[in-house]
């Protein structure tokens, strides 16, 4: 026909392929000596996208339900349109329904939504008839918006007079009179919930509630959010933590596609069976394959005390600074295990990682031999002045072995940014660049500091599926601090629990087999979990519930099989 299908831009001077021109051959991606060009089919059933960044741009099919009284949770893998979604319906950002050159009009929104749920929705939106609150996801942005005390910001947008329930139910009443600058991650999340949550609204958006919070604050952010649900408002939750959606949420809708390319919104399901059928990878109404094999949790049985091969011991260590003090059990790591600790923010643990790692000198206490540790730590520098290759290339020993292509490279999806700057990438991406430099160090111990931190649900369990074939094939063995209780119940042979007063004094257990561990510690936090018959992963029983009851009597926290 002598038209071209790829043609450069006169303004951006980039070019711009033709979609109803391509035939799909794959040439120009073969071609294409920088790997820019990827071909992706979408599924013949899609219609017209609900809004498209621009040519060649990532497009997002459908939006969720909204449901009076009710939490409904949005369950997908990064970059598949999840704040997106939130965006259009928190009123910031219009939805073009695919026609990215001019902007729609409020009444051509309306039209194409009729006969559904969300004509009525757009309608007052549009009219300024609902309000709308939204939580956002990056919340270490606030100190850059907000300036002042917490005092004075929560005591402003407090309409809904539940000021005393929202700051014990958070526990931030002891930092109320300090600068917003000066508060950690978990902190700066709990009082962006705390001023979502105080806010007067009809539609309530939390995106991503509990990164950087430790089990308990988690478990304590569902109640209050769920508070809004029972007090008969609208609220969706976008949430990568398994066992904080089952928890929080009444219904999910699960987002499908392609990461950056196009995302699809399933239609709605009950928590439990949505989840399920998320981590089976198959969506039976839509009859969709989502992935190739199903994630599959395994029940472990208490650890026998068995003579294992032991790779280091380390004597009793204390450690103190003005106002805190650490003292953790002596304790063993052996071959081929990996090793969990968790327990409360403040509590140690990093300090107990740095000193393992020789980052941070003990005041007594020591590991009995010389062991070559590999450490990634909890907060991600990307100081680098390069592309993620030239990291690469300079700090991983075996890079472009094929060895390193199976195990580092293909787990962690390292092939799509390899020529992004090491300075512009996501959370997400420059954690999964940091375990990838961790695993690939010649080391006998892998140290990780909160390693899914900003990762989706199913990057989080490529990371364990990772760091347990490295572990194993080297003969090795890893300890990874960690909140996320399913990926703890994923990847975990034994576990360190660390209890005391967060910010005043912190003791940490010697290594013990997994529910002896999960008993303590959910005793200590008094939340019990439960076994899903289907896949076998913990749930949270609701507190109080008879199940909560039964296991409380008879000190079963954890390992229940129903």
């Amino acid at each position: 026909m002598e038209e071209d299908t790829i043609t450069i831009d006169e303004k951006t001077k980039k070019p711009i392929m033709s979609e109803e021109l391509c035939a799909g051959c794959g040439i120009c991606t073969n071609r294409c000596p920088f790997n820019a060009v990827s071909i992706i089919n979408l599924p013949e059933a899609l219609d017209e996208p609900i809004h498209r960044y621009g040519q060649n741009m990532f497009e997002l099919f459908g939006l969720p339900n909204i449901k009076e009284g009710s939490v409904v949770g949005i369950l997908g893998p990064n970059g598949i349109g999840k704040s997106t979604i939130i965006r259009i319906l928190s009123g910031e950002l219009k939805p073009n329904l695919g026609n990215y050159d001019e902007e729609t009009s409020w009444e051509e929104i309306i039209d194409y939504f009729k006969g559904s749920q969300l004509q009525s929705y757009f309608k007052k939106l549009s009219n300024g008839d609902i309000k709308v609150v939204h939580k956002p996801q990056m919340v270490d942005l606030l100190p850059k918006v907000v300036k002042g005390k917490v005092r004075t910001l929560l005591e402003g947008v407090d309409e809904r007079g539940a000021m005393d329930e929202t700051l014990d139910t958070l526990e931030i009443r002891s930092i109320m009179d300090r600068d917003i600058s000066k508060l950690s991650g978990g902190e700066l999340q709990r009082v962006a919930i705390a001023a979502a949550v105080l806010r007067e609204a009809d539609f309530y958006y939390f995106d991503e509630p509990t990164s950087w919070l430790d089990v308990k604050q988690r478990l304590n952010a569902v109640k209050i959010i769920r508070s809004l649900a029972d007090a008969g408002k609208s609220v969706m939750v976008i949430e990568h933590d398994l066992a904080v959606l089952d928890a929080i949420s009444d219904y999910v809708h699960l987002l499908y596609g392609q990461p950056g390319g196009y995302g699809v919104v399933s239609q709605m399901r009950g928590v439990r069976v949505g989840i399920n059928a998320y981590l089976h990878g198959f969506l039976r109404e839509e009859n969709i394959r989502i992935r190739k094999q199903p994630i599959v949790f395994d029940v472990k049985p208490p650890a026998q005390e068995i003579e294992a091969e032991v790779l280091a011991e380390y004597s009793t260590i204390k450690k103190s600074y003005e106002g805190f003090s650490l003292e953790a059990e002596a304790g063993q790591v052996q071959h081929d295990e990996i090793i969990t600790a968790f327990g409360p923010n403040g509590i140690g643990k990093t300090t107990f990682a740095k000193i393992l790692a020789k980052v941070t000198k003990p005041d007594s206490g020591k590991i009995s031999k010389k062991i070559k540790i590999a450490y990634k730590p909890q907060y991600l520098a990307s100081d680098f002045d390069g592309t993620v290759q030239e990291l690469l290339i300079t700090s991983a020993p075996n890079y472009g072995t094929n060895i390193f292509k199976t195990e580092i490279v293909k787990p962690f999806s390292l092939d799509d940014i390899m020529d992004k700057d090491v300075g512009d990438l996501s959370g997400g991406e420059l954690q999964r660049l940091s375990i990838a430099i961790t695993l690939s160090m010649d080391a006998e111990v892998y140290l990780f500091d909160e390693p899914t931190a900003f990762l989706d649900v199913e990057q989080r369990l490529r990371a364990a599926k990772a760091i347990r074939r490295a572990v194993e094939s080297r003969n090795a063995a890893s300890i990874i601090v960690d909140h996320d209780i399913v990926f703890i119940d994923y990847i975990s042979d034994r576990a360190m629990v660390f209890y005391g007063e967060p910010g005043v004094e912190g003791h940490a257990s010697k290594p013990m087999d997994l529910r002896s561990a999960m008993n303590s510690f959910l005793s200590d936090v008094g939340i019990t979990f439960r076994r899903d018959k289907e896949t076998k992963r913990p749930r949270v029983n609701k507190f109080g519930s008879y199940l909560d009851r039964e296991q409380k009597e008879k000190g079963e926290y954890y390992y229940l099989e129903s």
